[in-house]
């Protein structure tokens, strides 16, 4: 069995964050590697690697403005900013690693204040000189990631170069691309990193499997 892992980047480090804690980039990178490589290991069948494709946007490197410091904050000289290219540069040197970059959108990027916050502005339990920079969330817009992966999975497919695709993914915006691969014969398996999915997405995979359990060092 040939098979191809693909990995949704941005959905990853926030799932390995929240099940292992927060690591330096190398040792991610590291991690992301060895959590890839132990779907290799499936006592049913035996499986080799044709390659881990890794999608993600590169950091964001300009200035915006903070609400609340009433200031143009330089991501560029950010820690955010500085992980984020020491793990991306990590990955490029590991073998079987492929790196598909998407491009951060103009608009939409910004300093918003988080959901519940909001709401306990307009409750009146909170007022405007209670905000604290941890009420702000910094948001990012992804353009291109999801067509790569979709690209990907039916280049992967059509040229017959795996039997088999796992991707490590949370939400839905593949099943069209999985209903693609499926009828063309490919063994299509979601590893959503214990995360909820939806019960309908189970008609479209062949196979549901996570790694590891919360505790794992990687």
């Amino acid at each position: 069995m040939t098979t191809a892992i693909l990995v949704d980047g941005g959905f990853y480090r926030k799932r390995a964050t929240h099940l292992w804690g927060k690591k330096s980039a190398e040792t991610r990178a590291n991690e992301l590697i060895s959590y890839c490589m132990a779907h290799l290991k499936d006592k049913n069948e035996h499986r080799d690697l044709y390659r881990i494709f890794y999608y993600d946007c590169p950091p964001i490197d300009k200035k915006l403005y903070h609400p609340l410091l009433k200031q143009q904050i330089n991501l560029g000289k950010s820690e955010t900013y500085e992980w984020a290219s020491v793990f991306f540069d990590e990955l490029k040197k590991k073998r079987k690693v492929a790196l598909r970059l998407g491009v951060l959108a103009d608009n939409g990027t910004g300093y918003n204040l988080k959901p519940e916050i909001t709401k306990k502005l307009c409750a009146g339990t909170i007022s405007t000189s209670d905000l604290t920079e941890r009420d702000f969330d910094l948001l990012v817009n992804q353009k291109g990631v999801d067509m790569r992966i979709g690209i990907d999975i039916a280049s992967l497919t059509y040229k017959k170069q795996v039997n088999q695709i796992i991707l490590i993914a949370g939400d839905s915006d593949f099943v069209p691309a999985a209903k693609m691969a499926r009828r063309e014969g490919i063994d299509f398996i979601l590893d959503p990193m214990w995360a909820d999915i939806k019960d309908d997405l189970f008609e479209h995979i062949d196979g549901l499997k996570s790694n590891w359990g919360k505790k794992k060092d990687g």
